[in-house]
C-alpha cells in the first residue's frame, strides 16, 4: 500500500503558485488571506461550500467575473472586502474549505504497478473542462478530461495533466432572431485566472519545438486541480512571430494547418516540457489522438540514449495508453504525408530513417504513400493499451480499426473499453447532495462506485426525495427565466416574447432537457419534426416544458441548421409553449440543467455515440433518462430505470428519423407524462419516485468516475 502526497507540491511550479497567492493575499484583509491560496486551487470548485465562500465575499462581483476567484479577489472593492472580513461565519467557513482543499485527509491508495510519486500518470488532452472560469473546452472530451483529473485528485493517484493554454479559448455563441448561430471569441487573460507561469532561475520556463522549420517557444502555465497540477503550453511568447503566437490562440482553430501545428506543440511539447522539469512518467495516457507525436518524441529520447529506431519505438510504446472517443471520420483527423513533413520537417532525420517509415506508422496500409497519416491510427500503433469509452463503442472501434490488425478476427482487435463516468461532487446538485449525505453515510462519495453504498437509497422517504427534486427543478426554472429573458432581449425580440420566457415556465411542471455539443448525428432536429404534436405537449395543462442548449462548431453549418427549427417550433406553439433554447452553453449552465431536469433526452444516430455522459449527470440528480440505446445507455438501461428508443443501425436515415421521432413522442405522451402527473393526496407521484429511486440505485455506482478511474488504474495504467 502506498500513500502519495495529497497536494501537487513536489512538482515544478509550487513556488510560483505560492508567490502568486502571497501577492494576492497582500491586498486582502488579514482575515481573508487564506482565500488567496484557495483561489489558486480549483479544488474549491467541488469542495462542499467552496462556491458559497467566494460568492459571499461579493455576490454581484462573483457573478460579473464569471465565478473566477482570482479576479473576484482582485476586483472586489474595499467596502466588500471589509464587510466580508467582519463576517465571522464566512471566515470560519473559508478556513474549513481551505483546510479540506489544501490539506485533505489521507486516503489509502493501491497504486498501479509502475506508478508512484516519482513516476506519475501523465494525462495529455487537447481540452479540459475544469470550470467555467477556465474555458479551455468545447464539449464532452474536455469535460471528461476534467472529471478524470478531479477524480485522480480525490483518489490520491499521482498524476500530471498537460494541455494547451488557448488565449481566446473556445467560441462564445449568440443566436439571431431566426436561431442562427454567430460566434465570437474573448481574450483569456491568464494573469486574472487561477494560473501561474512557471519560472526557472527567476525567468519564465520556456520549451522549444519546431513547427514548419521554425522554432516555436512555449511558456508553461500551471493550474492546480486539487492534488493534480495541470500544465498548459502557451505559444503567445515574445520570441515567436505572429503565426507562432497564433498556434495556441483558439481551441480547434478552423485552419487545418493551425490545428496540425497545435498537435505538434501538444505532442512534442509535452515530452520536452517533462524533460525540462525532470518528470519521468510512469505511463502516458493520450486522451484522443491529438498528442500522438508525443510517443515519437519519447522514442527520440530512446534513440538519443543509443537505441535503434525499432527498439526505441517499441520501448516508447510500452509507456503509452490511448483512449479513442469517436467513431466519426471527422473526429479522427488525418493529414497527407507532405503536410505532416512540412509541419515537422526534422521528424525522420532525428531518427536517421526514411520518412516513409515514420509516416507509415500512421497509415492503415503502411506502404500506401497516398494514404493520409491519421492521428488515431498513429496512436493505436504506438500504444500498449487502447480503449473506447463504452462497451458498444469498443465494439464499433474494433470493427472500425480492424484493418490495422491483419490476421485477427474483429473480436481479437486489441481495443477494449472503459465506459466513461462523471465526477460526482462536481455534477451533484446541492439539494440532492444534502439528501444523499444524510442517507448514504459519511464518505459515501469516495465509495460511490460500490453498489452497496447506493442500496441505502431505498430508505429515503418518498416525500424527502420528491422535495429535493422539486426544489432543484424550481432552481432551474428560476435560472431559465432569467437566462431566456436576457437572451431574447439581446436578440431584440418583442417584449411580450421576453415576458413569456419568464412567465410560462412552471416550477411544478415536467421539465425535459437536451443540452449537448451540437453535431448533426446528435439529432436535435427530431424534437421539432412533428411540430403539432409536440406543441400540444408544451401547451397542455398537464404537459411538459422543454429546455435545450448547445454549440455547433463554427464551420458545421449542418449542425447550426437544427436550431432554427427549434425557434420555429417555439413560434408554432405560440406564447404559451414552454420551450427555450439557451445561448452559450457552458459548464455552469450544464450543472444547472443536469440538476433540475426531470427527464434527460439523448437522440444520437446509432452507433455514432461514443459514450454521451450528459445523461449520467442527470441520473446522479434523480433525473430519468430517455435515450437511444447507444453509448453508455446501452449498458446502463435495465428496462425499469428510464426509457429507451431502439439502437438499431439503419442506412435509411430518413426512415429511422421518422421512427425515432415518433417513438420519442409516444414515450413522452404515453408513459412519461402519465407517470409524472399521477400524484396521490399528498401531491407525490409515488410510481415516479419509485423509478427515480431505482435509477439512483442502479446507475449511481455505474456513472461514478470513481468506477471509471479505478478501471483505468487496474486495466490500463498498471505496468504489464
Amino acid at each position: 500500500m502506498a500513500q502519495p502526497p495529497s497536494a501537487p507540491g513536489g512538482l515544478p511550479g509550487v513556488g510560483d503558485v505560492a508567490r502568486a497567492a502571497g501577492a494576492l493575499a497582500k491586498r486582502l484583509p488579514a482575515q481573508l488571506a487564506p482565500l488567496a491560496s484557495l483561489a489558486y486551487n480549483y479544488g474549491w470548485s467541488w469542495a462542499l461550500g467552496g462556491d458559497e465562500v467566494f460568492a459571499d465575499v461579493d455576490p454581484d462581483r462573483w457573478r460579473v467575473c464569471g465565478h473566477n476567484p482570482v479576479r473576484l479577489l482582485v476586483e472586489a472593492d474595499d467596502e466588500a472586502l471589509t464587510r466580508a472580513a467582519a463576517n465571522e461565519g464566512l471566515i470560519r467557513r473559508a478556513q474549513e474549505v481551505t483546510d479540506r482543499v489544501l490539506h485533505p485527509p489521507a486516503r489509502e491508495a493501491e497504486l498501479p504497478a509502475g506508478v508512484d510519486e516519482r513516476h506519475p500518470v501523465v494525462f495529455v488532452c487537447a481540452e479540459y473542462g475544469i470550470h467555467e472560469s477556465l474555458p479551455l473546452y468545447s464539449g464532452g472530451l474536455g469535460v471528461l478530461a476534467g472529471d478524470i483529473v478531479k477524480t485522480a485528485s480525490d483518489r490520491r493517484l499521482p498524476m500530471v495533466a498537460v494541455g494547451l493554454l488557448y488565449r481566446y479559448g473556445y467560441l462564445h455563441q449568440r443566436l439571431d432572431v431566426g436561431g442562427w448561430q454567430h460566434e465570437y471569441w474573448t481574450y483569456l487573460d491568464p494573469l486574472r485566472r487561477p494560473l501561474v507561469r512557471l519560472t526557472s532561475g527567476g525567468r519564465p520556463l520556456t520549451v522549444r519545438v519546431q513547427v514548419w522549420g521554425r522554432d516555436v517557444f512555449l511558456y508553461v502555465w500551471r493550474a492546480d486541480i486539487g492534488g493534480v497540477p495541470l500544465y498548459l503550453l502557451d505559444s503567445d511568447h515574445p520570441d515567436n512571430d505572429a503565426v507562432g503566437k497564433w498556434i495556441t490562440a483558439r481551441l480547434y482553430d478552423g485552419s487545418r494547418d493551425v490545428r496540425l501545428a497545435q498537435y505538434v506543440v501538444l505532442g512534442q511539447g509535452t515530452i520536452r516540457m517533462l524533460e525540462a522539469m525532470r518528470v519521468e512518467p510512469g505511463v502516458v495516457h493520450l486522451n484522443e489522438g491529438h498528442a500522438a507525436l508525443a510517443v515519437l518524441e519519447m522514442a527520440r529520447q530512446a534513440v538519443d540514449a543509443g537505441a535503434g529506431f525499432d527498439q526505441a519505438v517499441a520501448r516508447a510504446r510500452q509507456g503509452v495508453v490511448f483512449t479513442t472517443h469517436t467513431p466519426l471520420a471527422a473526429g479522427n483527423e488525418a493529414y497527407p504525408g507532405h503536410e505532416v513533413m512540412a509541419a515537422v520537417p526534422d521528424l525522420a532525420t532525428r531518427f536517421g530513417v526514411n520518412q516513409e517509415r515514420i509516416l507509415g506508422l500512421g497509415r492503415t496500409w503502411s506502404e500506401d504513400h497516398a494514404e493520409p497519416v491519421g492521428l488515431t491510427t498513429l496512436s493505436l500503433r504506438l500504444s500498449r493499451h487502447a480503449n473506447g469509452v463504452a462497451a458498444r463503442h469498443g465494439e464499433v472501434a474494433r470493427a472500425m480499426w480492424h484493418p490495422l490488425f491483419p490476421g485477427r478476427s474483429v473480436d481479437q482487435v486489441p481495443i477494449s473499453h472503459v465506459t466513461n463516468g462523471v465526477h460526482v461532487p462536481t455534477w451533484l446538485g446541492p439539494l440532492m447532495r444534502e439528501l444523499l449525505d444524510r442517507h448514504l453515510g459519511m464518505g459515501w462519495i469516495e465509495r460511490s462506485a460500490d453498489p452497496d453504498v447506493w442500496a441505502a437509497v431505498d430508505a429515503i422517504p418518498d416525500a424527502d426525495l420528491w422535495e429535493a427534486r422539486c426544489r432543484q427543478r424550481a432552481a432551474l426554472v428560476g435560472y431559465v427565466r432569467g437566462r431566456a429573458s436576457g437572451d431574447r432581449l439581446r436578440r431584440g425580440e418583442p417584449l411580450d416574447a421576453v415576458r413569456a420566457a419568464a412567465d410560462v415556465f412552471d416550477p411544478f411542471r415536467l421539465t425535459v432537457g437536451f443540452a449537448r455539443r451540437l453535431a448533426i448525428y446528435k439529432r436535435l432536429h427530431l424534437l421539432s419534426r412533428d411540430r403539432d404534436r409536440i406543441s400540444r405537449l408544451l401547451r397542455d395543462a398537464n404537459g411538459m416544458q422543454l429546455v435545450m442548449a448547445g454549440k455547433a462548431h463554427p464551420r458545421d453549418d449542418e449542425a447550426k441548421g437544427a436550431v432554427p427549427g427549434v425557434f420555429e417550433l417555439a413560434r408554432h406553439g405560440g406564447p404559451q409553449a414552454r420551450i427555450v433554447f439557451l445561448e452559450n452553453h457552458d459548464l455552469s449552465m450544464g450543472r444547472a440543467l443536469a440538476s433540475g431536469c426531470d427527464v434527460w433526452v439523448n437522440l444520437p444516430r446509432p452507433p455514432l455515440e461514443a459514450s454521451g455522459t450528459s445523461g449520467m449527470k442527470a441520473a446522479l440528480n434523480g433525473g430519468l433518462n430517455l435515450s437511444v440505446l447507444d453509448g453508455w445507455w446501452a449498458e446502463g438501461y435495465d428496462g425499469a430505470n428510464g426509457w429507451a428508443i431502439s439502437g438499431e443501425i439503419d442506412g435509411d436515415h430518413e426512415a429511422q428519423d421518422a421512427r425515432h421521432a415518433t417513438a420519442l413522442l409516444d414515450i413522452l405522451e404515453g408513459q412519461v407524462l402519465p407517470l409524472f402527473t399521477d400524484t396521490d393526496s399528498d401531491g407525490i407521484p409515488r410510481r415516479w419516485i419509485a423509478m427515480v429511486r431505482h435509477s439512483l440505485r442502479t446507475l449511481g455506482p455505474f456513472v461514478s468516475s470513481e468506477r471509471m478511474v479505478g478501471e483505468y488504474e487496474r486495466r490500463a495504467y498498471a505496468k504489464p
